[in-house]
């Protein structure tokens, strides 16, 4: 009976062959697993891979960093339990809420407002798993047409631009500067897992440069993150020494407000277009069959979501990074998703270490964000080219040009004198009621 049930919930591992190194060519499935000491140490490959993002997307959002890691390690958990150990999966800090967040900051929305937003946003991601749970994936697949959802996700990724060069970049341009080389040598240079974490080597590369430049040139006179001008140095670590080695990270509960809302809710289409795509490369990488489980992962995502967002952390949601970790290694043993989760909820409940996270330099923000923004909007771009989008057809072409400028450039429509509709949810709107509007519409007259 209890074999029976930890089978079910994805719990129970067959070793695989005699536990060591895989032979050339063969792959360790879901539910195998190699020696719990290569396990666990898989399981730190995977901590390091989706560490960087983890932290960088909760400090962007100005929500506790600490937090977020521990949150992380629970929501993989609550994955893995949900997906039946199906779908070897970790869920790390969510970029896509980060330039609406920007907005509803920029509004005077403080983070209980944020939480709140991203709270019914993760209830309706978690909806919409149950529909494509029961309903079927077509149902899905109409309403969000790969030339709706590509647009969607450039938007979010490119609207963020400005956040780039007007927060991070002026705090220190030089260290920005070569914070963003770093990640880009690592990513071409390096081979295998190493070219897989780039981001988190130019993060570690950035803060060592941040504390030598301290040191060479002494502090420095530019604006903080307000944009405040001041003389002060580069990495500060006043606030390592005074933290405790261990205690629970900064709860805080969420508060509703309506446009804040709407703003954040565009980001559940780049949400189930990101789990989807993961589902589908899991799918290639694992040989099985996936599509039944879709629905799943979705409701998983927002449960998840909905559970950190309402003590005060971040949004989830699947990683590119760990996706790729188990593509150089074809161990995909969910076994090695539980050791890294376990292993986030212990780093989380160390306030020193958030700390030290909470430390890093603006200038070493800025040159990662110039990178990770981009790379959101370009895999808008990802979903356009493998879905074969057919942009010399006017239905794609019009909606998506129309939503794009909107979104990008911040263009806004004035509801009542409180109420602005702006930014990403209106490029959302006008590329998704445009897209089907026309789409109908040619359908008559044909």
């Amino acid at each position: 009976m209890r074999q029976g049930l930890g089978s079910k919930l994805g719990i129970g591992w067959r070793l695989h062959g005699d536990g060591g190194t895989p032979q050339p060519g063969e792959a360790v499935a879901p539910d195998e697993r190699l020696s719990w000491g290569r396990t666990i140490g898989l399981g730190a490959q995977h901590v390091v891979a989706m560490f960087g993002a983890t932290f960088v997307f909760p400090v962007l959002m100005g929500l506790d960093p600490n937090l977020a890691i521990m949150v992380s390690g629970v929501a993989t958990i609550l994955f893995l339990l949900i997906v039946q150990g199906k779908i070897p999966s970790y869920l790390g800090s969510s970029a896509s809420f980060v330039g609406a967040v920007t907005v509803i900051r920029a509004g005077g929305g403080d983070s209980s407002a944020v939480t709140g937003a991203i709270l019914v946003c993760a209830l309706v991601l978690g909806a919409v798993g149950l529909i494509v749970h029961f309903a079927g994936t077509a149902a899905i697949h109409r309403m969000l047409p790969p030339a709706v959802s590509g647009a969607v996700v450039m938007l979010i990724g490119f609207n963020l631009a400005p956040v780039v060069a007007e927060t991070y970049w002026p705090q220190d341009q030089w260290v920005a500067l070569i914070t963003m080389v770093i990640v880009l040598a690592a990513s071409v240079l390096l081979s295998g897992f190493w070219g897989r974490i780039a981001v988190f080597l130019g993060l570690a590369g950035g803060y060592a440069l941040s504390w030598a430049f301290d040191v060479a040139f002494g502090p420095i006179t530019a604006p903080d993150a307000d944009g405040n001008v001041s003389t002060h140095p580069r990495l500060d670590l006043s606030g390592v020494a005074d933290a405790p080695w261990f205690g629970l990270p900064q709860f805080h509960a969420p508060s509703f407000d309506l446009a804040a809302i709407i703003v954040v809710l565009p980001a559940v289409i780049a949400l189930i277009a990101e789990n989807t795509g993961h589902v589908k490369a899991v799918e290639q990488m694992t040989g099985s069959e996936l599509d039944g489980s879709l629905g799943r992962a979705i409701f998983a995502d927002g449960f998840a979501s909905a559970l950190s967002s309402a003590v005060g952390g971040p949004p989830t949601t699947t990683y590119a990074e760990n996706i790729g970790v188990m593509a150089a290694t074809r161990v995909y043993s969910t076994a090695a998703y539980w050791v890294a989760a376990i292993v986030a909820i212990a780093f989380g409940l160390c306030p020193k270490f958030g700390a030290v996270i909470a430390a890093t330099p603006g200038g070493v923000l800025g040159g990662i964000t110039v990178v990770l923004y981009g790379m959101i909007g370009l895999l808008g771009a990802k979903i356009w080219v493998a879905n074969r989008v057919d942009f010399a057809d006017p239905v794609n072409l019009l909606p998506l040009a129309a939503g794009l400028v909107t979104g990008i450039g911040g263009v806004s429509l004035q509801i009542t004198p409180s109420f602005e509709f702006s930014g990403i949810a209106l490029g959302t709107v006008v590329t998704l009621i445009g897209h089907h509007l026309l789409r109908m519409s040619m359908a008559r007259r044909s």
